[in-house]
């Protein structure tokens, strides 16, 4: 792939992401300073590579949870710090929200679950023992993707059996992103699941992370998550030894 077109690919997932609307080649020629029928070109080649596609209903292009992966990996996989940066703002509200709730390991948890369901604008969970703490639904059904009644119940479907499957699935990367159609249960949801393992004192496996529709701002949000893991396991570790 050129880096042309791997850049109207993120270009397109990135805009996607903020305007909930097929993204057209006249807004991409202006960004790129081409012509709509370079990026017409670029679109069809990326088009055929199962990258983007195109609704029905408009002359424009979305990501495919194929596209989808190939940006989550290159931010996985990124050297750029100013990829990886989070904001000093979302920092000290987590840290804040985080160290208010005392010397509980549940209460920090759920604080914490809780600051990313608020920045993040998803629903929040969190493995606390052997129970699943979780928040923001309302915020989950209020994306324009769940307008839908089979996504809505797909959702719920995935949402009735993660607990068990977080259990079990004993997941290796500090962080783990399931999109779409990757997701283990409710692949139909048109959702994406982001979950970043942490060391408690209920745990060595303990979870917490987001679930949103597959448009959203990945680099954001995978940040949030990876940070609040964590900022968890340093609090946590540091009540439990004081």
């Amino acid at each position: 792939m050129t880096e042309r077109r791997r850049a109207i690919l993120f270009a397109i997932i990135e805009q996607y992401a903020e305007v909930a609307s097929p993204v057209g080649s006249v807004t991409l020629a202006k960004l790129f300073g081409v012509s709509s029928a370079t990026i017409r070109s670029e679109m069809a080649w990326l088009e055929k590579e199962g990258l983007i596609s195109q609704p029905h209903t408009s002359a424009g292009r979305i990501p495919t949870d194929q596209g989808y992966r190939m940006y989550v990996n290159y931010l996985t996989q990124s050297k750029d710090h100013d990829l990886m940066r989070i904001s000093e703002r979302s920092v000290r509200a987590i840290e804040a929200r985080v160290h208010a709730r005392g010397d509980r390991a549940d209460r920090i948890i759920r604080a914490a679950v809780d600051s990313l369901v608020e920045l993040t604008q998803n629903l929040g969970l969190a493995t606390i023992g052997d129970e699943l703490y979780m928040n923001g639904i309302g915020n989950l059904f209020s994306h324009p993707e769940f307008d839908q009644g089979e996504h809505v119940r797909a959702v719920a479907r995935l949402l009735d059996n993660i607990e068990p499957w977080l259990r079990e699935a004993s997941l290796n990367e500090p962080l783990n992103v399931y999109i779409g159609s990757e997701n283990p249960i409710g692949s139909m949801s048109g959702s994406s699941l982001i979950v970043s393992r942490f060391r408690s004192p209920y745990s060595n496996h303990s979870y917490i992370g987001v679930l949103g529709p597959t448009r959203q701002s990945y680099a954001k949000v995978m940040r949030l998550v990876h940070h609040t893991g964590q900022l968890l396991e340093q609090v946590l570790k540091e009540e439990h030894s004081s």
